[in-house]
């Protein structure tokens, strides 16, 4: 069967994803050596399956999705311009070729999407999570700080920081503020201590300035530590302590 010079075009995607039987697949090949139009197609379509198989394997960005639908409806598929029209014979090839080369298309398409659709949930859940968790422990330093029964001491740090600690009976905790704490050197954290019985315990971390839930049970606790630890901190104290203050009693 003969076809015009651009039916022999359209099957530039066809060849770039190797749907082609042998015979079909020398043919073309044979007008690639004299078609720039069509060995840049080609080059294209290899590109965006190899980029389409990307996707459904890892996490895609957070814009593609949006520039993708942003784009799609200003763009249409159009046969390349070419010199001059020749007769071709390829045995039915655009008949045959034509509904699985789209099929494969909106394939690739639909595990990219679905990819990215994973991916986008999968962020979402955690940001949520997050959010939720600071929430809690807002309510939690918000209610210390407000607690009927909250009482304070203050303290300063051998860096110069100034310190503040507030624990609650009723609600068997204790918050701890910070004041002009340098940042620590690479590689390094602050880390708080609850003292019970002369054992120090982890009581959490404080970055720099701000104030933080202490956690542990600090009911029998007689002071609260800080020191400098390496970062992930320490099952024990490995330096001096900058501060060591008893709790409020």
């Amino acid at each position: 069967m003969n076809h015009q010079a651009s039916d022999i075009h359209v099957l530039a995607g066809a060849y770039a994803l190797d749907a082609l039987d042998p015979a079909e697949r020398e043919e073309f090949a044979a007008h690639l050596t004299g078609c720039d139009a069509c060995r840049q197609d080609v080059a294209d379509f290899q590109a965006t399956a190899a980029r389409l198989a990307s996707f459904a394997a890892q996490p895609a960005p957070a814009p593609m999705k949006q520039r993708t639908l942003a784009a799609v409806d200003h763009v249409r598929q159009l046969p390349p311009r070419v010199p001059s029209a020749t007769t071709v014979s390829l045995r039915g090839a655009l008949r045959r070729k034509a509904l699985p080369v789209a099929l494969a298309a909106s394939l690739a398409a639909a595990a990219s999407f679905a990819g990215l659709a994973a991916w986008q949930n999968q962020q979402n859940r955690q940001l949520e999570q997050r959010a939720r968790q600071s929430e809690t422990r807002l309510d939690a330093v918000s209610g210390v700080l407000a607690a009927p029964d909250a009482r304070t001491v203050h303290g300063r740090a051998s860096n110069g920081a100034l310190a503040s600690v507030v624990a609650s009976d009723r609600q068997n905790r204790a918050v701890f503020t910070a004041t002009g704490l340098p940042a620590p050197a690479a590689g390094s954290t602050y880390q708080l201590w609850l003292a019970h019985d002369g054992t120090m315990r982890p009581a959490g971390f404080i970055r720099q300035d701000g104030t933080v839930l202490l956690e542990g049970d600090p009911a029998d606790a007689a002071a609260v530590g800080l020191t400098v630890e390496p970062a992930g901190g320490s099952p024990r104290p490995t330096t001096a302590p900058l501060l060591l203050m008893t709790l409020p009693a």
